[in-house]
């Protein structure tokens, strides 16, 4: 891939970080998806490469834009798989709560894996931590192998989890072995890439997911050093039946880093929406608007955060071609 890629790819989730974030706090999830999706489909038509969506919105028929299979980009350039989740959070703007993210992945062709719309249970950490976590093993084993990779004792950890009914258990394992909880509303894509950051104060994600989300934080691992597994947790024989068309027929398979992104690239960007532990939100005042925006490169290693300043008079489509 073409590393000015990079560059190309903040612009979009700029573009629909700052579109989306007018609805922040007005309790309208819908309005502030669809303006995120509009926006970044709007910039990628001046991207000097030939995309097509394998993590979007939904299959053709339920999404206008960045469905399953679209072709993104000028046509011209690298050809690439594009993962995207134009507003990771879409209750978290609503609510006007933290860590709501306008993101992208993209690999080289061929190489995303295209997982299907369900749940997935994952268990993520940084660097430190690569080669000492196994999904199938108790979740007390998993949180001492993390704790002296990272020389912790296990009262030091803190595990992100999503506040669900489904991670009672969860949560009372985690309890039990001594460790201290962050419980969010939404937004697990942030929750994974804040284990690969010290400054976070996040040492390992456990709980289930969407599959589709798991796709794009285990790009933005590969790109940090990091590790993720999955395994698909399907609810109902329709999903079941899915799998099996996706040539998944062992459904306690575990998905490595090597199955969510089989190649040695990969290109993240993430632009805060409202204010995480990583990232600030939009901030707008009058005709001016300020954004922050991670962009990272699994090739190079390279990680840069971006600040930008945007004047909404010069560009109120929020796209210069």
């Amino acid at each position: 891939m073409e590393r000015s890629l990079s560059m190309e790819l903040v612009r979009v989730t700029e573009a629909a970080a700052l579109a989306s974030a007018r609805w922040m706090g007005r309790g309208v999830k819908d309005e502030a998806d669809d303006a995120a999706t509009t926006a970044m489909r709007t910039v990628f038509d001046t991207i000097p490469m030939q995309g097509t969506v394998v993590i979007g919105e939904g299959e053709m028929d339920e999404a206008p834009m960045l469905y399953i299979g679209e072709k993104l980009g000028s046509g011209e350039g690298p050809g690439v798989d594009v993962a995207v989740d134009p507003l990771e959070g879409t209750e978290i703007v609503a609510q006007g709560t933290w860590n709501a993210l306008a993101v992208i992945a993209i690999a080289d062709k061929g190489t995303l894996l295209h997982a299907p719309d369900m749940y997935m249970d994952k268990i993520a950490v940084g660097p430190e931590a690569v080669g000492k976590i196994d999904i199938n093993a108790p979740v007390i084993d998993n949180l001492r192998a993390v704790a002296k990779a990272k020389n912790k004792e296990v009262e030091d950890l803190v595990v992100t989890v999503l506040d669900r009914e489904r991670h009672a258990q969860l949560i009372q394992d985690i309890r039990d072995a001594g460790a201290r909880i962050k419980l969010i509303p939404n937004g697990d894509v942030a929750a994974a890439i804040n284990t690969a950051f010290e400054d976070t104060g996040v040492d390992i994600l456990l709980g289930s997911g969407g599959a589709p989300e798991g796709v794009i934080a285990a790009a933005a691992l590969k790109c940090l050093g990091g590790e993720m597994q999955g395994k698909l947790v399907p609810s109902n024989d329709e999903e079941v039946l899915r799998c099996k068309k996706m040539g998944i027929t062992d459904l306690d398979q575990v998905f490595y880093m090597n199955d969510f992104c089989s190649g040695d690239d990969a290109i993240f960007a993430a632009t805060g929406v409202t204010d995480g532990e990583l990232l600030k939100g939009v901030q707008f005042k009058g005709s001016k608007a300020t954004t922050q925006t991670v962009v990272m490169r699994a090739k190079s290693g390279t990680v840069r955060f971006i600040d930008g300043a945007h004047s909404l008079q010069k560009k109120p489509n929020l796209v210069i071609k």
